[in-house]
């Protein structure tokens, strides 16, 4: 069994082109490893640019036919995607190569480092890459393997989902969809809010508290009532509402278009982005940041150059009135937030959302219509397309279109197009020339070319 980053030299990864895998492959090339991988994306002769840049990094990429594992090759690492039938893990048990989980690996990173560990059902993402653009601001020379590619990065040529820096400080996402939460045991664990996503409450607050209990320091969201209930020192957390004090608050939230300005505790600041959820993620990473030595005022000067990351609130442009944003929301909450964070833009803000998942749009239905229904405004428009289904053995036992009727229901201007290359026709009439058209999804890869072309046609 693999207990440290540092018994093997040449790991293979079987699907490498997803976002967690290939932020990992691209860390353990920038420390050195011999690293090479393969996926079913991959083909003879076809272009893909996740292989073209992953290869720019020196990872040799490969086609899934087991031909890229070799003699040399002393780990494999797979994604929970990643089934026992599948050549080349065949191959690796053949040749008796160790196979390890993405999540374990990251852990055993996690271990090499002084780690900061991001967890909570939403923002994860964003406040990571806030707090990497803080401590790089401070010189501090921090790593970071994120789940989304941070615009400053992606404008390097790179995919922009990890950098390896020279200092000690390493930020993480921790993930809590799949329970790996609870492997990583950070120098600093902050938690930013706990929401019914993939698992019901008590089972995010059972994770939680294992992740709380593997935390030197412990930091949380004093306004958000889960959160609350495993703060470890007040003085350390953060909070948004004056009513729930905490060491670090922000206040005087104002949104003019696509800036937000507040303040933290004295320390004025102003980002190019949308949204109070954007506010609590800013305190969080300044909180944090702050508590490592990093004064306010810097954390102010690097959020106000902060670029964003890919998919969140990603402003393509404005054409006849129109703001087109993509935005990554893909649960209850988050589709509120996005929407919400779209208001103050403009008086009409017309969401499209194609969910992921039978099961999970099942499992959160009724969430996603009380949510969506709450954040409406009377001229506000919510649009779905089917779900994306990325094979394997589902049960389509529910429609994008049985949420869309219970919002019709609730008096909601609510409307169905099942396939979503038809949407910009059907919404057209719809638009103004003062108005927000908002893209939500997740997971499905063609999304980034989705709303590409939507932007081209608009």
């Amino acid at each position: 069994m693999i207990s440290s980053i540092n018994e093997f030299r040449n790991p293979f990864f079987v699907g490498v082109a997803g976002t967690g895998m290939s932020a990992l492959a691209q860390y353990l090339k920038g420390i050195g490893k011999n690293v090479s991988g393969s996926d079913r994306f991959f083909a003879t002769g076809a272009y893909n640019e996740v292989q073209e840049k992953l290869e720019a990094e020196g990872i040799r990429c490969f086609v899934q036919n087991g031909e890229g594992i070799t003699a040399e090759t002393d780990l494999i690492v797979v994604s929970t995607a990643i089934e026992d039938t599948v050549v080349e893990v065949q191959k690796a048990k053949q040749l008796k190569i160790p196979i390890i989980r993405r999540s374990e690996l990251l852990s055993l990173i996690a271990a090499s480092k002084k780690t900061i560990a991001v967890g909570g059902t939403s923002g994860k993402s964003t406040t990571s890459a806030m707090l990497f653009d803080i401590l790089q601001e401070a010189g501090l020379q921090p790593s970071i393997i994120s789940g989304a590619g941070l615009i400053s990065i992606i404008k390097e040529g790179k995919i922009g989902n990890a950098k390896v820096g020279s200092g000690d400080w390493l930020v993480i996402e921790a993930d809590e969809s799949d329970g790996s939460i609870v492997q990583y045991k950070p120098e600093i664990g902050l938690l930013l809010n706990v929401d019914k996503d993939h698992q019901e409450i008590n089972e995010l607050m059972n994770l939680f508290t294992v992740f709380k209990n593997n935390s030197k320091k412990f930091v949380v969201n004093q306004s958000h009532l889960l959160s609350r209930k495993l703060s470890q020192h007040i003085q350390q957390d953060f909070s948004a509402d004056r009513q729930l004090p905490a060491g670090y608050m922000a206040s005087d939230f104002n949104q003019k278009g696509l800036v937000i300005s507040f303040k933290i505790n004295d320390a004025a600041f102003s980002l190019n982005l949308v949204g109070k959820h954007n506010m609590e993620n800013a305190v969080a990473a300044a909180a944090v940041a702050n508590q490592v030595g990093v004064d306010l005022k810097i954390c102010a000067e690097a959020l106000h150059n902060y670029e964003g990351i890919y998919r969140r609130h990603q402003v393509l442009g404005n054409k006849k009135g129109v703001w087109l944003i993509d935005d990554y929301a893909h649960n209850p909450v988050k589709c509120a937030a996005a929407i919400a964070a779209c208001q103050p833009v403009a008086p009409k803000v017309i969401a499209w959302f194609q969910p992921h998942g039978y099961k999970p749009t099942k499992f959160l239905r009724e969430d996603f219509v009380n949510e969506i229904a709450h954040t409406l405004r009377p001229d506000d428009e919510i649009w779905m397309s089917e779900i994306y289904y990325a094979g394997g053995t589902a049960v389509k036992d529910i429609s994008a279109n049985d949420l869309i009727n219970d919002l019709k229901v609730l008096g909601k201007s609510a409307f169905f197009v099942e396939n979503r290359n038809d949407f910009l026709s059907a919404v057209r009439s719809h638009l103004t020339n003062d108005c927000v058209l908002l893209l939500m999804a997740a997971r499905d890869p063609s999304l980034e070319q989705f709303a590409k072309q939507t932007w081209q046609a608009l």
